[in-house]
């Protein structure tokens, strides 16, 4: 008669109960060999971004408190790599979608506009999509301000300089009314009325922190390697023997630290930065400089507004490059000098030097921007930012002679960096 294992005969030899147990013993080990293999691309072991983690973003869908409606949808994609120790957890092109919560317009000049967007999905690389908790934290060189919960709150227009303008031109016009239809003239074309509402075009940079720990278990491969070949690495290290650590003004004072090193053409530089959405300046001419009169007063962007010559190799800079959101007063930007060196298959070496510009430093004797004193993120904003085009073969962070971590900007203001410069290989097909 055939023995049933679950209700085994009272007559079971011992051999037997030994046999049964040896069987089940190793069914348990089985399956729990099963449960312990990783699933296919998936890490063996499990992490976590803890709260607080800072994602940086990209708007793929233009907002507006003029023309956005509450609920519509909302992406963006992330357009930085975010490690868990080493590995690459969630990798750039990673697409986050939510939609605008709450939207109210500027109702008199002491009103700001407000607006909410909350992202709830992040949709990683085919893989289904997951719920995250995050607020936005902060739009990079926005005027407008974020509240603690996400909200972004605007302007208001009482504060506007080109407020304070046509305050003083109606003003004007009343003394002058032989003048009116002049100074009517120049509110219209050169000040304007304030413009109040949040208007966020597509390619907006975000950054959005974590409110919950975001399980990660899947790994990806990073975008570009992080070591450059042998060759390329000596080639750069030889030319960092003998350069200067600093830029400096035309009479000689110390100006920006050099952060960055790129291989590569002029054209693919040219090419690359489009790309990535920044902008050659003009040269200072009438033209530019009223278009920056007008934008200081309205309080709005002007991308190609000209910089100031810093010096390298006794001239100023080859090519010089700026990125601005809807505000004068912030905006990224640097400068790059051509090297005499060259790479080994004969690529250009550049050297250059990025700072992010914060706001307005007005001191006794000094108009300028100020400068945020972390160099090493405006180094780290250049290069996710060239990565992000995919026109990038590898990155690498290296340290040259008597590296410079600190000092002073020409207008005084403190900076700080770990010393090291971004070395950035473009393709070069």
């Amino acid at each position: 008669m055939k023995q049933n294992w679950f209700f085994p005969n009272p007559q079971t030899t011992e051999s037997h109960k030994l046999a049964r147990t040896a069987s089940l013993n190793l069914t348990a080990f089985v399956v729990a060999l099963l449960f312990a293999l990783p699933a296919r691309g998936v890490s063996t072991s499990a992490a976590s971004l803890p709260a607080g983690t800072v994602l940086y973003i990209r708007l793929t869908t233009p907002v507006s408190t003029a023309t956005s409606k509450v609920h519509a949808t909302v992406t963006a994609r992330v357009v930085r790599e975010v490690l868990a120790g080493n590995s690459v957890v969630i990798p750039l092109g990673t697409v986050l979608e939510g939609d605008i919560e709450k939207i109210a317009k500027s109702t008199d000049p002491d009103t700001p506009a407000l607006l909410l967007l909350k992202f709830s999905k992040l949709e990683l690389p085919q893989e289904k999509p997951v719920a995250i908790s995050c607020h936005l934290s902060q739009v990079e060189n926005a005027r407008e301000s974020v509240l603690a919960d996400g909200s972004i709150l605007g302007v208001k227009s009482s504060q506007m300089g080109s407020t304070y303008v046509n305050d003083a031109l109606g003003k004007l016009e009343q003394s002058l009314p032989g003048l009116s239809s002049t100074i009517q003239g120049v509110q219209k074309k050169q000040v304007g009325a304030p413009a109040v509402d949040i208007v966020f075009p597509a390619g907006t940079d975000m950054q959005v922190a974590l409110d919950q720990a975001l399980p990660v278990e899947k790994t990806y491969a990073a975008a570009v390697p992080e070591t450059l070949p042998g060759n390329l690495a000596t080639a750069v290290h030889a030319l960092l023997t003998g350069v200067p650590q600093r830029s400096e003004t035309a009479d000689g004072k110390p100006g920006d630290p050099l952060n960055l090193v790129i291989i590569g053409s002029q054209q693919q530089i040219t090419n690359a930065f489009a790309q990535a959405g920044w902008i050659i300046p003009r040269p200072k001419q009438n033209q530019s400089i009223l278009k920056t009169v007008q934008a200081v007063i309205q309080d709005q962007g002007y991308g190609a507004a000209p910089i100031s010559n810093l010096y390298l190799f006794a001239r100023p800079q080859d090519l010089a490059f700026e990125k601005v959101l809807d505000t004068f007063n912030m905006r990224h930007h640097l400068r790059l000098w051509r090297s005499t060196a060259k790479t080994p298959d004969g690529r250009e070496i550049w050297i250059g030097a990025a700072v992010h510009d914060t706001g307005i430093d007005i001191h006794p004797g000094v108009v300028s921007h100020a400068t945020d004193p972390n160099l090493d993120e405006e180094r780290a904003k250049v290069g996710a930012d060239l990565l992000d085009t995919s026109l990038v073969s590898a990155e690498a962070l290296i340290i040259p002679p008597q590296p410079l971590t600190q000092g002073l900007t020409g207008t005084g203001g403190a900076w700080h960096t770990d010393g090291k410069l971004l070395v950035i290989n473009l393709r070069t097909n």
